[in-house]
């Protein structure tokens, strides 16, 4: 059970406070409700060039990583299509600095095109190696545009086209911040050495003036059922053939979640799992294969994707996973089956909780989807899956209608 403080401040910020008097570090962690699914269709990849941006320098700190390495800390962040998230872990004696430097960067960037500039050549070219010119990097951009025909879920929080980047205006970066980037749109999360009394004295003294901005109500178009397979081929340089297949799942608060969790580690979580046992070792068809789903907030997709052994064709091999899905739709599987994914996922979530801000992400994470609480209530959640809702939800996934193929063929 991770214990925990909750407040507001009068601008609208929640902050958490969680203290662990077992570590000398702190960690600031603050999340903003913004990802990618809310740009402009005709203006992609800005939440992930503010994620760069952020670290350009603000209005009284033109260098952020000076000041934070004197104070003994390190930062980092990522951004996802649902959110953004920024986090400091430094001595807890040092707290202080973590609060100066988050809120200044909150008050207001240092705009100018200098920064902009150079911010937007390191995200052209993460753009240009990761999704360009790298082996099979163009298929999930693919695959979501054959996935999604309406949902903003339908391009990668890189951004839809390079050129969205590379014609980013001052004034679209400015507005994106003032939209997005303010208390009423946040959520902080304090956890280490610390106390309620003075992060309550630190966020009211750095934080408290800071304009609240106008709380983002989101109204995003949705992705209507899906009612016809849709399939792609891909003839691209690669070394080996590939098949990608996505499926439409429910979103990330629906009770479905932990079922489809789980089935995705009994499909394919690892060496043990079905798919892998069934199609790797046994049937020699793929180098590798793997299940699992995006963990969206909306609406996701549950995907299943493997590299083939040189000469398997690519319909075998789609026909071979087919096979192992049909077995998903028609028979129960057995309870030790289910328990053991069950003591993975345990593990994993005890695991987790065993960093300082591995929590503070989390009771963030939890705060932005609706209440930090939820936290204590997942392994709840996944012990109350039956090997019958397995069974269910893999009649209700794995139909054809519901299903995106791609065959990502190999030119040799």
């Amino acid at each position: 059970m991770i214990q925990f403080e909750k407040f507001t401040l009068d601008n609208g910020l929640r902050v958490i406070v969680h203290q662990d008097l077992s570590t000398p570090m702190a960690v600031l962690n603050i999340m903003y409700d913004v990802g990618a699914r809310d740009e402009d269709p005709a203006k992609t990849g800005f939440a992930h060039l503010f994620e760069h941006l952020m670290f350009g320098g603000s209005v009284h700190i033109p260098d952020y990583d000076e000041p934070l390495q004197m104070a003994g800390g390190e930062n980092n962040a990522y951004t996802t299509n649902d959110l953004t998230n920024y986090y400091i872990q430094l001595p807890a004696d040092n707290l202080e600095t973590a609060f100066w430097l988050e809120s200044d960067r909150m008050l207001s960037l240092a705009f100018d095109e200098k920064s902009l500039e150079t911010q937007r050549k390191v995200v052209c070219e993460e753009f240009k190696e990761h999704y360009l010119t790298k082996p099979y990097g163009d298929v999930w951009h693919k695959m979501r545009e054959l996935a999604y025909t309406t949902h903003p879920y339908r391009w990668m929080t890189i951004g839809k086209e390079l050129s969205h980047i590379e014609n980013a205006t001052l004034e679209d970066v400015k507005n994106f911040f003032f939209k997005h980037y303010r208390p009423a749109n946040a959520v902080m999360c304090v956890a280490g050495n610390v106390t309620v009394e003075r992060v309550k004295e630190l966020a009211e003294k750095w934080f408290g003036d800071i304009p609240s901005g106008e709380k983002y109500n989101r109204n995003l178009p949705q992705e209507p059922l899906q009612q016809q397979e849709r399939r792609q081929e891909i003839i691209a340089d690669v070394p080996l053939d590939a098949l990608y297949k996505t499926w439409h799942i429910p979103a990330r608060l629906d009770k479905r979640y932990y079922t489809i969790d789980l089935l995705t580690d009994i499909l394919g979580g690892g060496g043990s799992s079905r798919l892998y046992q069934k199609l790797v070792k046994e049937k020699q068809l793929f180098s590798n294969i793997q299940c699992f789903h995006f963990g969206s907030t909306e609406n996701g997709l549950l995907a299943i994707d493997g590299k083939l052994v040189k000469g398997v064709k690519i319909e075998e091999a789609e026909k071979a996973v087919e096979e192992v899905l049909q077995q998903m739709k028609k028979e129960v599987i057995m309870e030790i089956e289910l328990q053991k994914v069950k003591n993975k996922t345990e593990s994993m979530i005890v695991f987790e909780d065993m960093s300082v801000m591995s929590r503070a992400t989390s009771l963030a994470y939890y705060e932005l989807l609706g209440d930090a609480a939820w936290m204590n209530d997942e392994l709840k959640k996944y012990n109350t899956v039956t090997t019958q809702d397995i069974l269910d939800e893999s009649k209700n996934i794995f139909s054809n209608e519901n299903c995106n193929t791609i065959y990502y063929r190999s030119k040799n």
